[in-house]
């Protein structure tokens, strides 16, 4: 299991997974437990219309190829595991402060147990974590790396709570929050037909969207998002939601991709299965548990693992057979844009706060920053000059349902509420991307660039300008992506003889001397003049004026597989 357990099932990892010492797994339940809710890498469910699930998990070779590495290391008479070598830094007086209870479950490097907290009698769990176990570094930076997001997301409220490390000559000990309120994936099955009202299901939905976007604020990817990962803080109906196991979650690079498959079958985003995955593919797998708390039955399915992949990566979900008749179009307009193959066009996890569907009931200003809104703004600034007046005029054509998440973003940037972003709020915007690390010279570059009318200060239109999602409007809505490029390309073709010359621009930009360069750039057929199609592969297109790329040091592991 993760890194917060329920007391009504015993849990933990299986021996599948890396040798992390039970940071992540599978679920081993008690004698007894339903049979069709099992979680293990082998039980299915029943498969009537697919309204049960199949938990495959990742293919278990490169875990046999450390399992050897490991036997191997023993063999050699007189070598001492890692972990044993290893002072992990953590605190070394578990003992004084800790009584182990009940055993909740346990995996093939660790245990988790209740324990009491001898100060003030609070019940916790704890995990314990052999260093025998940890026979390769890997092992120990395994640990180390749940640690360490434990720490980064702390405080979240749909986060386990991490309270402590403790590690002795023998063991490493993880204290977090005990959770008693059973797996989302059991309120699932105990719902009538296996499914959640749409209010009931926006709730829980909003919670697993408020943690992957705070997750991909720390450069961290959950990696493996899925009922069985989330647990409820306590029995009652009103519990908040814990995002639990995050024993596959890595940090990425900036402007990085994973290039290894990893996660549970039915969850797995199509740019994973193609090996180039970032943050998105977090969204894609909550788009596939909102389609399953809504109907009851999983978007892709077949009766073998490659075969689940190849509905991933070729088809759409169904949104024909009941009950999706009944179900709201706002509900379907969520699911499916989430579900969109393109991880370009895909919501982001902020973005999809602010759909009208999961946002109802909702308060706009628990909306998080959006990764994808702060590069956009970062990336502005290395446009050409072409390219951000493209956008300017691309901004100026879009309606209020359209913009209605950036003006969310644009809200949580303006603390003041003044109606403009100062320098300083957009230095404190940038600074929660935590990944980046920006010079203030920087941030007064990306406003600058921004600040079209040079007063020093960002407004809404140009904010919009330099963050609009062009990949998703023509994924989106095709043909109002038509009418909005063609009513963007207008505003430039004054004689509306369908091209943009050179005089042309220098009406609309105001700019002296020649316009030829900027000409040059969108003019891919060299007649001397910008048509239409040439104008939208502009937008489409990222005009760099620099490859500059900001990174940032953080750790990178070897992957691990479906």
């Amino acid at each position: 299991m993760g890194s917060c357990f329920s007391t009504s099932k015993v849990t933990g990892s299986n021996s599948n997974t890396h040798p992390a010492a039970g940071v992540t797994g599978n679920r081993h339940r008690k004698e007894g437990a339903k049979q069709q809710s099992t979680a293990t890498a082998t039980a299915t469910g029943k498969n009537r219309d697919g309204s049960h699930y199949n938990h495959q998990k990742r293919n278990s070779q490169p875990q046999q190829q450390r399992n050897s590495q490991q036997s191997k290391a023993k063999r050699q008479g007189g070598v001492i595991p890692c972990g044993k070598r290893t002072d992990f830094g953590y605190a070394k007086d578990f003992d004084k402060r800790y009584t182990i209870g009940k055993l909740l479950g346990h995996g093939q490097f660790g245990y988790t147990y209740v324990a009491t907290d001898k100060s003030n009698g609070d019940r916790v769990a704890v995990k314990r974590i052999e260093k025998n176990k940890m026979i390769l570094p890997i092992a120990v930076e395994d640990v180390k790396r749940e640690v360490k997001i434990l720490q980064a997301l702390a405080g979240h409220e749909n986060v386990v709570q991490f309270y402590n490390a403790f590690d002795d000559d023998s063991y490493v000990y993880i204290v977090m929050e005990l959770c008693e309120g059973g797996e989302l994936l059991d309120r699932i099955l105990s719902k009538k037909d296996s499914r959640y009202s749409e209010k009931d299901a926006a709730v829980v939905v909003r919670q697993m969207l408020k943690v992957a976007a705070e997750c991909h604020l720390h450069g961290l990817v959950h990696r493996d998002m899925k009922p069985e990962n989330f647990l409820f803080k306590s029995p009652k109906e009103d519990s908040h939601l814990k995002a639990t196991d995050f024993g596959l979650s890595d940090f990425i690079r900036p402007g990085k991709k994973f290039q290894d498959i990893v996660g549970s079958a039915y969850y797995v985003a199509p740019e994973v299965l193609k090996r180039r995955s970032g943050p998105e593919s977090d969204v894609w797998s909550i788009g596939v548990i909102t389609y399953i708390l809504l109907c009851g039955r999983r978007p892709f399915w077949d009766k073998t693992e490659d075969g689940i992949f190849k509905e991933v990566l070729r088809n759409k979900p169904d949104f024909r057979r009941k009950p999706w008749p009944t179900i709201s179009n706002s509900a379907k307009d969520f699911v499916k844009k989430l579900l969109v193959k393109d991880p370009r066009a895909r919501l982001t996890a902020a973005q999809a706060l602010s759909h009208p569907w999961v946002r109802e009931g909702g308060d706009a200003s628990e909306i998080p920053l959006d990764i994808l809104v702060l590069s956009n703004m970062r990336r502005f600034v290395k446009y050409s000059r072409l390219k951000q007046f493209a956008l300017r005029a691309l901004a100026s054509t879009l309606d209020e349902e359209e913009l209605s998440d950036l003006k969310d973003q644009f809200d949580a940037i303006d603390v003041d509420k003044n109606g403009a972003i100062s320098l300083e709020e957009m230095r404190q915007a940038l600074a929660k991307d935590l990944p980046w690390r920006l010079k203030e010279s920087r941030v007064l570059e990306i406003l600058q660039a921004i600040d079209s009318n040079t007063d020093g200060l960002v407004d809404f239109t140009e904010f919009v300008a330099a963050t609009v999602h062009v990949h998703q409007l023509e994924e989106h809505n095709s043909e109002k992506w038509n009418q909005r490029s063609q009513a963007a390309f207008e505003k430039f073709d004054v004689d509306r003889d369908g091209y943009i010359t050179a005089e042309e621009l220098r009406m609309h930009t105001a700019l002296k001397g020649s316009l030829d360069p900027l000409l040059e750039e969108a003019d891919i057929d060299k007649d001397g003049k910008i048509s239409l199609l040439e104008f939208r592969k502009l937008l489409r297109t990222a005009s760099m004026s620099s490859s500059r790329n900001v990174n940032s040091p953080v750790a990178h592991r070897n992957p691990r597989k479906i």
